[in-house]
């Protein structure tokens, strides 16, 4: 079934009527869709190692694998392919962050470490950065406000936000080896700046309101050691490159734009972005975001890790990435093709955009 039939014209309707500041807070839970969720996907739950271990060293041998041969290779056009199968291998290997959110610390014993050491510190964006922040984006008083992190009323913004806020990414590596390399061990002499840097420049964060708060605690030895990681890896990269070339850099710095490209299109279309920013009902944040489902040929690939199903992801923050797809087939089954539950679902990511520039095109 097309997932756009699925919407209730009487609940489109009626946010569309209702004035954009108050249709998010007047929308009551249905109570019957999140116990659904809660109740039908107990038994599925449970982080299975097997699958994270195989699919994260797989993507990142792969990418690196694919980077090097597009360091290496003399013909420009395999050289092209290769960096695009490396940034999309990458691209996946990165979005592990995001289950080492959510995944109890417990739960996959050495993960958090080997992701780092293989991904997370290579790539300057050790897990600190996502670990701390992306709950806030989760918690039920902030989600679509001013103190949520990852959260912008894009769909009420003007036209040209959406490019500027896509093509910003390209510019992420290049800065996050500025902050490695320069910013932070800086900042270890010049407190100040440390400061700056962390609450401004730690976070992946979207909403330039945020401000990080300063770390305590085991996770502030984390922070120790992640961040001394990157400082040393960024330095030496930058004398080797120094030395030997700067060709191998440049071309790892596009390969990893294109990747954070990738994922700023992705944010695009993670929710709506509707709500100006008052507190919402969690059947709300729902609605507010969406899942990309099968039939939709490709959303694995530019929404993987299972956030094709991002909406879902809002109602069982905790269910591992690889339960989402037969939690979505549970709930569809079980609330019907009329229900709440399938008004998130939409079949691809061009009707999204498409969606989303229209709403900012309207907005006052």
């Amino acid at each position: 079934m097309n997932a756009q039939k699925a919407i209730d014209p009487a609940t489109t309707s009626a946010r569309d009527s209702a004035p954009s500041s108050t249709w998010h807070s007047q929308m009551p839970d249905d109570k019957e869709m999140l116990r659904a969720a809660v109740e039908l996907t107990r038994d599925i739950a449970a982080a299975r190692p097997g699958i994270y271990w195989t699919d994260m060293l797989a993507s990142t041998a792969v990418g690196y694998g694919a980077l090097a041969g597009a360091i290496l290779v003399g013909n420009p056009l395999i050289a092209v392919l290769l960096g695009l199968l490396s940034a999309l291998a990458l691209y996946r290997s990165l979005l592990f962050i995001h289950e080492l959110t959510h995944i109890h610390k417990d739960a996959l014993p050495g993960f958090r470490f080997t992701w780092n050491l293989l991904v997370g510190v290579p790539m300057l964006i050790p897990s600190f950065m996502y670990e701390g922040v992306h709950t806030q984006h989760h918690a039920r008083t902030r989600y679509g406000t001013p103190e949520d992190p990852e959260y912008l009323p894009l769909a009420l913004m003007k036209p040209w936000s959406l490019p500027v806020f896509a093509l910003t990414a390209i510019l992420l590596p290049p800065a996050l080896l500025l902050r490695s390399a320069v910013l932070v061990p800086l900042g270890a002499l010049i407190p100040p700046l440390r400061t700056l840097v962390w609450g401004r420049a730690s976070a992946l964060a979207i909403n330039p309101q945020y401000r990080r708060r300063k770390p305590e605690g085991e996770f502030a030895r984390m922070v120790f050691w992640q961040e001394l990681g990157c400082s040393t890896w960024a330095l030496s990269v930058l004398a080797a490159s120094i030395a030997w070339g700067w060709r191998p850099l440049g071309i790892a710095l596009c390969v990893v734009s294109l990747t954070a490209f990738l994922n700023q299109v992705r944010t695009l279309v993670a929710h709506l972005w509707e709500n100006d920013g008052e507190a919402m009902t969690v059947t709300a944040q729902y609605l507010d975001s969406v899942n990309v489902p099968p039939p939709a040929l490709i959303s694995w690939i530019w929404a993987p890790v299972g956030l094709r199903y991002h909406a879902l992801h809002h109602l069982l923050p905790s269910m591992p990435y690889h339960s989402l797809a037969e939690a979505h087939r549970r709930l569809s089954a079980h609330l019907g093709e009329a229900s709440t539950y399938r008004k998130a679902s939409y079949p691809g990511l061009s009707p999204l955009l498409a969606r989303l520039a229209r709403s900012t095109m309207t907005a006052r």
